[in-house]
């Protein structure tokens, strides 16, 4: 298995695998995130989930494979209309699309796609050896599929600028920056973002999904306004829940609420 897949609890934890080549990207990898996140989306006794590399490959994803001679070449103008809609489904679509909130456990490198992919996550746990890079442009392409944009909604202009014209980036600068929110050292990596996972997964999950999709709508919307309003929908809905109601009575009784989904 390319991707490698375990449920701890309300966790689902992703690996993608491909030690011999340091977790290199291939077609095999766009398939099985896909179904596993989809998967994740649907199971109700998951809440959200950890994305990492194989530690075997000393790498978070090592992004794409240049040995092959035909990578990142162009198509006919037919055959790229026609593959639109599979660039729709995208994995940077499936994560940001994902109703519950991913954590990013970047343990090396994360490269090229690999690198887009750690800020499509919702927060990025990262090894103090985990290094981001962006070299799209010194091989003559550039960080597609919003690759850029995503960037610099994330970190702003300049330190996007920066990591997009290839200047690489250590996990230090990463949480200088506010790319990454934990940094740790190597060893813990692990056990951190299952810390900041069972935090996540110890609240409502229909809390989760609705934050999630109020930060990520909003960054769409340049309304505040509108995004607002949007989101007393999303309060009003939630308070009608039973979540809703035993977090407050938990917080009463000064106990741990127990959440159900509903």
């Amino acid at each position: 298995m390319t991707i490698m897949y375990e449920k701890r609890g309300h966790v689902g934890i992703v690996t993608m695998s491909r030690p011999e080549a340091r977790n290199c990207w291939g077609d095999d990898f766009a398939a099985g995130l896909e179904e596993r996140f989809a998967e994740i989306g649907e199971d109700d006794e998951i809440h959200c989930a950890i994305l990492t590399g194989d530690e075997a490959g000393k790498a978070f994803c090592s992004g794409a494979n240049l040995k092959d001679p035909t990578m990142h070449g162009g198509k006919s103008p037919a055959d790229f209309i026609k593959s639109i809609p599979a660039y729709k489904r995208f994995i940077f679509n499936v994560l940001t699309e994902c109703p519950k909130p991913i954590v990013a456990a970047v343990n090396g490198y994360a490269i090229g796609i690999g690198c887009i992919m750690t800020y499509c996550c919702d927060l990025i746990v990262a090894s103090d050896c985990a290094e981001w890079r962006l070299p799209q442009s010194q091989i003559g392409i550039l960080p597609a599929y919003g690759g850029t944009a995503r960037l610099a909604r994330w970190v702003g202009k300049g330190d996007a600028m920066k990591l997009a014209l290839g200047f690489p980036l250590s996990a230090d600068d990463a949480l200088r920056i506010g790319l990454a929110q934990w940094v740790v050292p190597h060893s813990l990596l692990m056990s951190e973002a299952l810390r900041v996972a069972q935090h996540l997964s110890s609240q409502s999950p229909l809390a989760l999904r609705l934050v999630k999709e109020s930060i990520t709508s909003g960054l769409d919307n340049p309304n505040i306004g509108s995004a607002s309003l949007t989101d007393i929908y999303r309060q009003h809905l939630l308070a009608l829940t039973a979540d809703r109601e035993e977090g407050h009575e938990a917080w009463r009784e000064r106990r741990a609420p127990k959440f159900v989904g509903q």
